[in-house]
């Protein structure tokens, strides 16, 4: 019998390209082009991702923090830190 569901957001793969996620049933792609704060980042702090809210995402390791929008949208929020680059 399946156990109880804890977590509404789940990393479900890392390629070169970027990272996909499940939230709420739904396939989300962040890019690394879009959202460079991850490409180098180790894959136990990218899955290590929080939900506080509804529509805000946390990765508490990078200090990383996006609302759904954002992921969904990344043409209506165009300024993308360079974190160094």
């Amino acid at each position: 019998m399946p156990g109880t569901v804890t977590s509404t957001v789940e990393v479900t793969n890392v390629s070169q390209h970027g990272i996909w996620l499940l939230v709420d049933g739904r396939k989300l792609f962040l890019s690394f082009d879009k959202f460079p704060w991850f490409q180098n980042a180790p894959i136990e702090a990218i899955l290590a991702v929080h939900r506080p809210q509804p529509n805000h995402l946390r990765w508490p390791a990078l200090d990383v923090d996006l609302t759904l929008s954002s992921i969904e949208h990344p043409e209506d929020f165009p300024l993308v830190a360079t974190n160094g680059r």
